[in-house]
């Protein structure tokens, strides 16, 4: 068994730009893992929010020790962008081993195509109108917001897109004043929840407040041991396979989280389709997804996910998860 990584930059289509600041490109991380002549890969994006850089992520796989299985990984790293890559390239190897679809493996239901929401981020309200009329035909609309201009944006947004369903997501950067002011005034305009209006750590925050606008937690939200803590705080919780470290740990994370009572988003950072391929597994189970990252690249990998404006399709076998014969036909 022999690892690769490597770093790959893809351009995204413009700036995109949430309360922590903007970036015009996504800079990923491939693992390719090889085994007997047959070869997985996957794809992970560090975030500096989580501490994460492109070199820390690669000093942390590159530690494995190899051969690994995928129970042995999940006790050799924790939860992060480096597991994730690493777990993922592993069920796409085991896919090419066994002959068999890693949703046959997992032992879910066979996925199907999905509706995912389409990101504006944050901008001046004009553009952000703009932007939402000319992605008018998306029924679900998320809104990066957490500046001061946010009740602007999202009038912007419904004025532009008048049918749409609309989520928010403030990135940790409201007010305990601002979310009481806005939910009401949010709740009349169409938005159905809000991600992180706080920040990860002062969720407590949340249990004083009357929630009329449901919330969403995603920066507080990783693996397993994060939900008893989201507990009569949170309504949903962002599933992103680079917070969990993988699908091995998502699907966990998933099903105790149905069972706890939380809705379901499925997110992602801003990658490739191969970072989106596994995520697409889970979607058909998830309340709403978000899995829209090719769709701000300027160029993605080769073979990508398909898109129908608002339908995001599986992989199919030259992508990921597949043995190489098999092809969804929709």
């Amino acid at each position: 068994m022999r690892l690769n990584v490597e770093k790959n930059s893809f351009k995204l289509k413009k700036i995109f730009t949430i309360s922590r600041g903007s970036r015009t490109s996504a800079d990923v991380i491939t693992v390719t893992i090889r085994d007997k002549g047959l070869k997985g890969w996957a794809e992970c994006v560090p975030y500096k929010r989580y501490n994460e850089s492109l070199e820390t992520v690669i000093e942390q796989i590159k530690s494995i020790k190899l051969p690994t299985s995928i129970s042995q990984l999940q006790e050799s790293l924790g939860p992060g962008a480096a597991r994730n890559a690493v777990d993922c390239a592993l069920w796409d190897l085991k896919a090419k081993t066994t002959g068999t679809p890693v949703w046959k493996l997992l032992g879910i239901e066979e996925p199907e195509p999905s509706i995912t929401a389409y990101t504006i981020s944050l901008d001046t309200p004009e553009n952000m109108e703009k932007e939402a009329r000319q992605k008018k035909n998306y029924p679900i609309l998320k809104v990066k917001l957490g500046g001061s201009n946010d009740e602007n944006c999202i009038r912007a947004v419904r004025k532009g897109s008048p049918k749409a369903r609309i989520i928010v997501d403030a990135n940790e950067g409201w007010t305990p004043e601002i979310y009481t002011y806005l939910g009401p005034v949010f709740k009349n305009l169409g938005v159905e929840l809000v991600e992180q209006p706080f920040p990860a750590g002062k969720d407590s925050i949340l249990r004083s407040l009357d929630r009329i606008l449901p919330v969403c937690a995603d920066e507080s939200c990783h693996d397993l041991k994060s939900l008893d803590d989201l507990l009569g705080l949170y309504d949903f919780v962002n599933i992103k396979l680079d917070k969990t470290g993988g699908l091995t740990e998502a699907i966990k994370v998933l099903k105790s989280a149905r069972e706890k009572g939380f809705k379901i988003m499925l997110g992602c950072m801003v990658g490739s389709s191969l970072a989106m391929a596994p995520a697409m597994l889970l979607a058909h189970m998830c309340d709403f997804v978000d899995l829209d990252g090719p769709l701000l690249l300027d160029e993605d990998r080769p073979n990508p996910l398909r898109y129908d404006n608002h339908l995001a399709f599986p992989p199919e076998s030259n992508l990921w998860g597949h043995p190489r014969s098999t092809h969804f036909h929709w």
